[in-house]
Parts: C-alpha cells; sequence; structure tokens
C-alpha cells in the first residue's frame, strides 16, 4: 500500500518538541529507512505511523487513500518488529508465528496455511518446532519477521531490527532481511542509526537530525550529493576540513587545497577514502597510527589542521607511525556544504 504523512508533529507535556511537522510519501512495496541519532525524532515517527502515539493536531496519517490518523493499532493491520523481538520462549517456532493468527480467530486451516507460507519464506522450515529458546539470535530475527507478517499487515514497521545482534551476525542478516522484504513485497519503514544498515537495505533513507527530516533519498543520491555538513557526517562519515576559505582556496596547517568552488561562509569537508597518499601532494602530514583492516589501512594523520585527518589505503604495504608524507585531495572530492551544526 500506499503511505502518505502530512504535517507529523509531536510536542510532549512539558513542551519538549520530539518531532516537527514532518511530510512523506511512502509508495507501495517501497522499503524506507529513517535513520539518524538518538534522540532525532525517527522512533517518534514510526510509533505515530504505528498508533502507538498521537500526533499533534492537524495532522494526517493516509493508508492507501484512508485517512487512519484516529484509528487504533488494531485497525490499522501494522505488522512490526521489534529491537528485543518480543517472542514467548514456552512457544515453539509455529506457536509463535501462528499467535496473532489465533488471536484474530481464523480457522485452523487457514492459519496452518500462512504460517507454512512464512515459515517457508523465511527458511524456517528445520526449526518450526523447536522452542524458541533453542534458537540463534539470527533465527530468532526471522522469526520474529515471520509472526509479522503472517497476518498480511498493510505495512511492516522496524525499529532497530539487527541491534541486538553481534557485529558479523548484523552483516549477514542485514542483507538476509533485504532480500525477505523485497520477497513479501510488503511497503516497509525501519528505524535505524547504523548508515551501512540503512543504505544496504532500503530503496530510500530520509536522514533526520533534530526532529525532521534533513534530506530524503536513494542511497547513492545521499552519498553523493548530500545536502548539509551533518547529513555529509552522518552518510559517509564525512571529516570538516579545519582551515581558512579564501574564494576557491583553503588554507590548512598543512598546506593549500584547491576548491571545486568559491565556499565563502560554508564548510568544506572531505571522505576518508578520497585522502590519498601521493608524493607529489600539496599538503604535508606525519602518520600517527595505521590500522589494518584486511582490505586497507585506516591512517590517522596529524599536521594537516588541528585534530586529527584520516585516510584509507589500500596499497600492499603502508607508512609507519611517525613517518612524514605527502597528501592529495582531488577538487572534485570535496565536499562544500552549508556549516550547520550535528544532533
Amino acid at each position: 500500500m500506499t503511505l502518505t504523512l502530512r504535517n507529523i508533529a509531536k510536542t510532549f507535556p512539558g513542551g519538549t518538541t520530539a518531532l516537527r511537522p514532518t511530510d512523506l510519501e511512502i509508495a507501495k512495496g517501497e522499503i524506507l529507512s529513517l535513520l539518524g541519532p538518538s534522540g532525532c525524532g525517527k522512533s517518534t515517527l514510526l510509533r505515530i505511523i504505528a498508533g502507538l502515539e498521537t500526533p499533534d493536531p492537524g495532522a494526517s496519517i493516509i493508508f492507501d487513500g484512508e485517512d487512519v490518523t484516529q484509528q487504533s493499532v488494531e485497525r490499522r493491520k501494522i505488522g512490526m518488529v521489534f529491537q528485543s523481538y518480543a517472542l514467548f520462549p514456552n512457544m515453539s517456532v509455529r506457536g509463535n508465528i501462528g499467535y496473532g493468527l489465533k488471536m484474530q480467530k481464523l480457522p485452523k486451516a487457514e492459519i496452518a496455511a500462512r504460517v507454512a507460507e512464512v515459515i517457508d519464506l523465511c527458511r524456517l522450515g528445520h526449526y518450526a518446532d523447536r522452542a524458541i529458546t533453542a534458537l540463534s539470535g539470527g533465527q530468532r530475527q526471522r522469526v520474529a519477521l515471520a509472526r509479522a507478517m503472517a497476518p498480511r499487515p498493510r505495512v511492516l514497521l522496524l525499529d532497530e531490527p539487527l541491534s541486538a545482534l553481534d557485529a558479523a551476525l548484523r552483516g549477514q542478516l542485514r542483507d538476509e532481511l533485504a532480500l525477505l522484504l523485497r520477497q513479501f513485497g510488503i511497503t516497509a519503514i525501519f528505524v535505524t542509526h547504523d548508515q551501512d544498515e540503512a543504505m544496504a537495505i532500503a530503496d530510500r533513507v530520509a536522514v533526520m537530525s533534530q526532529g525532521a527530516v534533513a534530506q530524503i533519498g536513494t542511497p547513492e543520491a545521499l552519498y553523493r550529493n548530500p545536502a548539509t555538513s551533518f547529513v555529509a557526517r552522518f552518510v559517509g562519515d564525512a571529516m570538516p576540513l579545519e582551515g581558512q576559505v579564501e574564494g576557491a582556496h583553503l588554507q590548512l596547517l598543512g598546506g593549500i587545497l584547491r576548491l571545486p568552488k568559491v565556499a565563502g561562509g560554508q564548510q568544506v569537508l572531505v571522505r576518508a577514502e578520497d585522502v590519498r597518499i601521493d608524493p607529489q601532494g600539496p599538503l604535508t602530514a606525519r602518520v600517527e597510527t595505521v590500522t589494518f583492516l584486511g582490505t586497507h589501512y585506516r591512517i590517522s594523520l596529524a599536521g594537516v589542521m588541528t585534530g586529527p585527518l584520516f585516510a584509507l589505503h589500500s596499497g600492499l604495504s603502508a607508512p609507519r607511525p611517525g613517518d612524514e608524507v605527502r597528501l592529495s585531495i582531488p577538487p572534485e572530492a570535496l565536499l562544500v556544504l552549508p556549516r550547520e551544526v550535528a544532533a
């Protein structure tokens, strides 16, 4: 289904503004991520869509042309997957998946058919009769998704669905979740503070800051064309370059960089993958730390500005701590953006 949000805002008792007036359009079958730091309003927005929070007056939540703003959680027919999964430990996988269908008092044959369908799609056939306590974290995550999908919800909402898993398992299940959501073909919205997770799973990402959407677009568009310095820092870990802007040049402690355009009053940022060790480069720096990460080295550099500058180096060897090096940064790799205080 399509989902339209108009003028969605939330002010809590005492005057705290959790969400400023927000408009969003989510297409049928689209996967949208709400990405941002803690306290930016993403979970509040998700709870308002679910009906767990009441928006400020004047808001409209529309499912396929139907205004559901005043409808209860149950009438909205939403599927939800929580961070904790909230599975019943005393039930089997099959029992957990079918629980919501039993509460709807559906015929036994229909319950069995729907449970079998999602068990197959989520590849849980070998675990269908196991207790939840006998499953790994990844298997429980798939059970939680299957349980949410069994009632055939109009939209699926996921709140930090992978945050309870360790780093290695998270990477594996991130790709698996993206595949499953597309197989189900359901409109889905998920909250995360992990940029890799958002970019790997979502069709579009809404980056949120201080209770509002700072920018929305495809992962590639956000990465290549951030609208503000906050978005550049949050999507791709861009680093502000501390120096004096003079027209189309930036004076740093370690040398002068040519900018792609005049940058008066704006902030200049760069990503670590665009900082290159180059014997002919215009910048001088001193290597502080070198970390080997398998496919590349992460190098911390001093002397370019008052704070550290990081570079990603993919050569077969890397300079050592204490070495003096020269650096180059292509002008087209520099991001010249309006100054903005991060949330």
